[in-house]
């Protein structure tokens, strides 16, 4: 049995990855966690998050919420992810970040505590977007130079970062095939007189609005052809099942940071 702490419980993605738990062989939530001062603190995370009683209240600690557990799922912030990797690695927790928007140096932040504890971190725990990520590599290299990239995201109005990570993920995927540096070829933004195309850049473009779950688009665009690769997310369930996925995956690993690409054994 893997126990589970889940922080942000008392949100949309928290209650999401609380119900994937209960609904999973061999998971047991042991512990949530929501920021100080939060409504929901002292109440129960099962109830919360509509799934029905679980006997687990939600803390305004995370070492409370870490207690009996085995590993943290985290889907909260970079700055706030960084803390809660932190306890972890403190406590000798493993962790599944799901959160998105990291810089280079966050990263490498995270890079440098997944020496110390096992880590998953993922722009998006989807099986069927890991699978468009092997899909893309062989794509790209298949087609080589002859064909533009150009890459559409779309999300709801509450998205904080753009590009998304997953967009982000795709790019440096198909940049890596094609033996570019994707921070050198990426392209957010065209206006006015900006010439023409580039035959290395690949196009980032993002659009947000209502309550659009996820959908990302890759386009290989040639002379007379043009392959599209879409994924598109109808709910936040499927991320809810990989996250918790990754958690069991993680019991007897190595420190290490890890990714769903390595959870799925796609690599």
């Amino acid at each position: 049995m893997t126990k589970v702490a889940v922080t942000g419980a008392a949100g949309r993605m928290g209650g999401r990855i609380i119900t994937a738990i209960k609904e999973a062989a061999g998971m047991e939530l042991a512990g949530a966690a929501e920021r100080t001062g939060h409504p929901m603190v002292g109440h129960d995370a099962g109830l919360v998050s509509g799934c029905g009683e679980l006997g687990v209240a939600i803390a305004d600690s995370l070492e409370a919420a870490l207690a009996d557990a085995d590993v943290l799922i985290d889907f909260t912030f970079p700055e706030v992810t960084l803390e809660n990797i932190a306890v972890c690695a403190r406590l000798g927790k493993s962790i599944v970040i799901g959160s998105t928007g990291f810089t280079p140096e966050q990263r490498a932040e995270v890079q440098k505590l997944a020496a110390t504890i096992p880590v998953v971190l993922a722009p998006n725990m989807s099986v069927g977007v890991n699978a468009c990520f092997k899909l893309l590599k062989e794509t790209a290299k298949i087609l080589g130079d002859g064909f533009d990239v150009e890459i559409v995201e779309l999300h709801h109005n509450k998205k904080k970062d753009s590009p998304s990570g997953t967009a982000v993920r795709m790019g440096e995927v198909v940049a890596e095939a094609l033996g570019r540096d994707y921070n050198q070829v990426a392209n957010y933004h065209r206006e006015g007189m900006c010439g023409e195309r580039t035959k290395e850049e690949i196009g980032m473009q993002t659009v947000r609005g209502g309550d659009i779950v996820g959908e990302h688009t890759v386009y290989f665009i040639g002379m007379g052809e043009r392959i599209e690769i879409t994924h598109r997310a109808m709910s936040r369930d499927m991320f809810a099942r990989g996250a918790v996925r990754a958690a069991g995956w993680l019991g007897d690993k190595p420190a290490g940071l890890y990714d769903m690409q390595d959870v799925l054994e796609l690599k």
